[in-house]
């Protein structure tokens, strides 16, 4: 009754509450099997940090131009680890996961180079990194081209006009794992192994570059145990575990690796220079914590999923599937009901609570987005976030909450918005 009565204080109705109870009460056995999961990645970061021989003294502040940070250094040698990949740059540098995909295909693309996505159109931010819509500074205006091959209309790969589009230009393929704002299948790391498989069977010289954001510790391979030649993501998404204020990583060959440095930074200075200012212990330690924040994450995820399926709501990843990155996409096909959706997430949060979130026009994105974020980290999607364009289908994303227990509270705090609104009723 106690623990009720909490849920009560939080807003959540009875009915709401007794309808969240019976649904998680039929997932224990999938979030057991996410446990066993998270059990397994926790070792393998706590083996990789044993093998670097981690140390307090890789916690200590370089700055300036950070010659000689035996912390930085080590925390890329434990990255380049936990990812079986042959070098790693993991840095504050990179501020966001658009900034770091953008260094990755910058530092190892040409002018005359073609880069090609057999996925379909990536994420909306990279549109402008890539030239799709016109933007200063654009791989486009570097004489960088762009081809795409769209999913077949059951998500799977089109292989034969994958095939054709691969040419002497071809210099790069970049996958995106997680759906971005689609309504699409996230892609698995075995399902990215075989494509990966196929285009070197076409052309083996090709860089093919993984888009992880979203996926990472989902799974207990990443797609570099698969062939990719580049990973990259973002530490204010699954592999800070809620801890790193900032930061982005590359790892994969060393050559793409080094390429990418040297965009960074300068040529001729690569990897070493960067300060890590002092945020080299929280980088560690998020990167300790992450599989288990991301198995909290991941039970919120199938538990939305559960929840709005049953209403009738249309959701991707369906309730049942195999979950392959923690994002929960449920389309209510209506503004209000994303605003309200939204709204919800919010009023759950530690962090900004009393703060109504509305549609704005946002840098990269070619229609308003609302964002719900009451987060430590400013934009940590890890962290219980929910966001969506204000366009057709009106689907909402909803993913993060640091542990399972906050992400339970959000998506009934969503519902329960949706039901105040006469948007929906429990059934």
């Amino acid at each position: 009754m106690e623990l009720e009565q909490m849920y009560l204080d939080l807003g959540i109705s009875p009915s709401v509450l007794a309808y969240g109870a019976e649904l998680e009460t039929e997932l224990r056995e999938r979030f057991d099997e996410i446990d066993a999961t998270a059990e397994y990645n926790q070792l393998k970061v706590i083996k990789a940090m044993q093998d670097a021989r981690v140390s307090d003294i890789h916690f200590a502040a370089s700055t300036g131009y950070g010659y000689n940070d035996l912390g930085r250094d080590t925390l890329e040698e434990v990255y380049a680890k936990v990812f079986h990949g042959g070098d790693a740059l993991v840095r504050p540098q990179l501020i966001c996961g658009t900034h770091a995909l953008h260094i990755a295909l910058s530092g190892n693309l040409r002018p005359g180079d073609e880069l090609l996505s057999p996925v379909g159109k990536p994420y909306d931010t990279l549109e402008e990194v890539i030239g799709i819509r016109d933007s200063a500074g654009s791989l486009k205006e570097y004489g960088v081209a762009y081809r795409q091959v769209d999913l077949l209309p059951d998500g799977s790969f089109d292989y034969e006009n994958i095939k054709r589009a691969i040419n002497k230009k071809t210099k790069l393929v970049t996958i995106q794992r997680s759906k971005g704002y689609a309504v699409r299948p996230t892609l698995s790391v075995e399902k990215i192994g075989q494509l990966i498989t196929f285009i070197k069977s076409v052309k083996p010289d090709i860089i093919c570059m993984v888009d992880n954001c979203y996926g990472e510790f989902v799974e207990r391979i990443e797609p570099t145990d698969m062939g990719a030649d580049m990973v990259v993501g973002s530490l204010i998404k699954n592999p800070g575990g809620g801890l790193a204020p900032i930061g982005g990583y590359i790892v994969g060959r060393k050559d793409c690796v080094d390429r990418a440095a040297c965009r960074l930074s300068a040529p001729g200075l690569g990897k070493e220079v960067g300060a890590s200012l002092g945020m080299n212990q929280c980088l560690y330690q998020g990167l300790f914590l992450a599989p288990t924040v991301v198995a909290g994450a991941l039970k919120g995820a199938i538990f939305a999923a559960n929840v709005y399926e049953r209403l009738g709501f249309p959701v991707v990843p369906n309730g049942s599937e195999s979950r392959h990155d923690i994002i929960q996409a449920v389309t209510l096909g209506t503004p209000e009901s994303v605003i309200a959706f939204c709204q919800g997430i919010q009023a759950a949060a530690p962090v900004d609570s009393f703060v109504s979130p509305e549609p704005w026009d946002m840098p990269g994105y070619d229609a308003p987005v609302i964002m719900a974020a009451g987060a430590f980290v400013q934009g940590s999607s890890i962290e219980l976030s929910a966001d969506g364009p204000i366009k057709p289908p009106y689907a909402v994303y909803f993913q993060g909450g640091l542990t399972w227990y906050h992400a339970k509270l959000g998506i009934l705090r969503s519902l329960q918005a949706l039901v105040d609104a006469g948007i929906t009723l429990i059934k």
